[in-house]
C-alpha cells in the first residue's frame, strides 16, 4: 500500500474506533434479581464492559466493593475472587442474606484511562436486590458522589415498564444530565438495527430527572455521565480531565410465568 493510501486508511479507522462502542458501563450484576427464602445467597459478578456487544476491558481490583442496608455499610472487597467476565479480568464473590431487606451493592473502582477518549473513567456503580420480599429503602440515595435515585421500585418489574430516576452529582441532582442506556445482551441473543441503537441516550430535565421504558427482558445499565471537578494523571503524567459515571442496574422479567 502507498504511503499516502496507508495514511488515509489509519485516519480512516482511527475515526471509525473511535465512534465504535463508546458506551462503558461498570457492571454489578447478581444471578437473580432478588434473594427468596429458599436461596439466601447472592451471586454477584463485577465487570467493566461494553454489555449489549458483550466485549469487556480489564476490570482492576476495585477501590471500593461494599453493601449497603438500613443505612449501615459492610466492606465487600477482601470478599472479591478474580475471574474471567467477557474474556477479561472481572470479579466475582457470593453473598449470604441474613435478614430481610433492601441491598444496595456499590462498586468504585480504579479509574481507568481511556486513550480513545483521553480521559479517565471512574463509574460509580449499584445494583439493588430486595430480600425475602421486603422493599424499604430502594429509593434512597447511599451517599456516592454521583450517582442514580430510583423513582420506579428497581425490581418486581415486567419487560414494558417505563424506569424513571434522578441523577445525583455531590447530592445535589443535576440538571440536564446526559444519560446512557443499554440492554446486557447475555448470549448475544439480540442484534441492533443499527450501532445508532446499541446505547440509548436520554437527556435528564432541569431536575436531573429521566425516563425511559425497556422493552425487553432482562439486565438494563443506566450510565449518567459528567465531568469531575479535578484531573488526574495519564500513563504519561499529564493531566487529564475525569468523566465520572453514576451507574444502576435494574432487571425487567419477562410478562407471566409458564406454568
Amino acid at each position: 500500500m502507498k504511503p499516502a493510501k496507508l495514511t488515509l486508511f489509519i485516519v480512516l479507522l482511527l475515526l471509525f474506533s473511535s465512534t465504535q462502542s463508546n458506551a462503558h458501563f461498570g457492571m454489578i450484576i447478581p444471578k437473580e434479581p432478588r434473594v427468596e427464602p429458599q436461596n439466601r445467597t447472592i451471586q454477584l459478578s463485577l465487570s467493566f464492559s461494553h454489555p449489549f456487544e458483550g466485549t469487556g476491558m480489564d476490570l482492576l481490583k476495585p477501590a471500593q466493593f461494599y453493601v449497603i442496608k438500613d443505612g449501615e455499610k459492610s466492606d465487600l472487597l477482601g470478599d472479591l475472587k478474580e475471574t474471567k467476565i467477557m474474556d477479561r479480568l472481572g470479579w466475582e464473590t457470593d453473598y449470604q442474606v441474613k435478614r430481610p431487606g433492601v441491598y444496595h451493592f456499590v462498586m468504585e473502582p480504579i479509574p481507568y484511562w481511556e486513550p480513545t477518549e483521553d480521559l479517565s473513567i471512574i463509574h460509580y456503580t449499584k445494583v439493588i436486590i430486595p430480600a425475602f420480599g421486603a422493599e424499604d429503602g430502594w429509593d434512597q440515595p447511599v451517599g456516592l458522589a454521583t450517582e442514580i435515585v430510583p423513582r420506579l421500585r428497581p425490581f418486581g418489574n415486567y419487560a414494558g415498564n417505563s424506569f424513571t430516576g434522578q441523577v445525583l452529582l455531590n447530592g445535589k441532582p443535576l440538571p440536564n444530565a446526559e444519560v446512557e442506556v443499554e440492554l446486557y445482551n447475555q448470549e448475544g441473543k439480540y442484534r441492533a438495527p443499527s450501532d445508532l441503537h446499541i446505547t440509548q441516550l436520554i437527556k435528564a430535565d432541569t431536575a436531573g430527572i429521566f425516563t425511559f421504558t425497556c422493552p425487553l427482558p432482562g439486565w438494563w445499565g443506566f450510565a449518567a455521565l459528567s465531568s469531575a471537578d479535578y484531573t488526574l494523571k495519564n500513563p504519561q503524567g499529564e493531566d487529564k480531565e475525569v468523566e465520572l459515571g453514576a451507574v444502576l442496574w435494574i432487571y425487567m422479567d419477562a410478562y407471566g410465568i409458564n406454568q
